[in-house]
């Protein structure tokens, strides 16, 4: 019984890591890569001042890996880049 119990454990903990790997996350993956709740996670979503995907046929979020570890890390260019990408994502759609 413990043997199953170390293997469920030790398989446990590669899924965690491989998760870590995703270049795209939801929610949930993202609550379990950086220890935010998923309600903070929501709220941060709902008041825009997490970076995220912008598909408007997909309800539900997503999130870039490399964009957050910049967000997480507060690099000044993130603010710009990101910024740039709404305003351009806005112009798509006015159009």
């Amino acid at each position: 019984m413990k043997k199953k119990k170390k293997s469920i454990q030790l398989l446990e903990e590669i899924k965690h890591l491989l998760s870590h790997n995703k270049k795209v996350m939801n929610v949930e993956d993202l609550s379990v890569y950086t220890g935010l709740s998923k309600s903070k996670i929501y709220k941060l979503t709902q008041l825009k001042l997490i970076p995220m995907g912008n598909n408007k046929h997909i309800r539900q979020k997503f999130f870039d890996k490399d964009v957050i570890d910049a967000w997480l890390l507060g690099e000044p260019n993130l603010s710009d880049a990101y910024l740039e990408q709404r305003f351009h994502e806005k112009l798509k759609g006015n159009k």
